[in-house]
């Protein structure tokens, strides 16, 4: 039920970043409030049971759901965030991407050594973003308690990347 209301919300638009890529946009689910609430509950529903301290959502369209679900979760949210986006003391991780190298941030006080983070985005494509996410928290002391996406491009991969940090993956529609 659930994937289908996304699925029905989200618009493809060819070529774009670049020739040859077909980007799920997710921003007319934004339109849709009722389905907004319907995604945080199915999240909420799925995780029960997973001991979580704090979500983690990943700049910047994992804020976008991974706040209102902290929320709903009753634990912190912590911002993962692109290089020189933080103001205080941070922690970051280099990574690569197909095409270069990328930097994630975080404080380092945005949790504490010993608790459980869940890692949140809107997409999983190659999971590279999530993993480097997640190495980071490990660096820190965190434990990943696993990890939650919108959409997945199953023809990706990128749980098959995941699943050794944590197989508890959460994805409510996938393509």
């Amino acid at each position: 039920m659930i994937e289908q209301q996304i699925k029905s919300a989200i618009r493809d638009i060819p070529d774009f970043p670049k020739p040859g890529i077909v980007f799920k946009d997710i921003t007319p689910i934004l339109k849709e409030p009722a389905l907004c609430v319907s995604i945080v509950d199915a999240f909420a529903d799925r995780l029960k049971g997973i001991r979580i301290d704090a979500v983690a959502g990943i700049e910047s369209r994992g804020f976008l759901f991974g706040l209102t679900l902290a929320t709903k979760l009753g634990v912190p949210f912590i911002p993962v965030r692109k290089a020189g986006k933080l103001p205080f003391t941070i922690r970051q991780k280099v990574y690569d991407l197909e095409y270069g190298s990328a930097t994630i941030e975080l404080h380092t006080d945005a949790f504490e050594p010993g608790q459980h983070v869940l890692i949140h985005d809107d997409l999983l494509a190659t999971g590279g973003t999530a993993l480097a996410a997640s190495e980071l928290i490990q660096e820190m002391g965190g434990i990943v308690a696993g990890f939650s996406f919108v959409v997945e491009l199953g023809f990706l991969n990128g749980k098959e990347r995941l699943a050794p940090v944590n197989d508890k993956i959460i994805v409510l529609a996938e393509y």
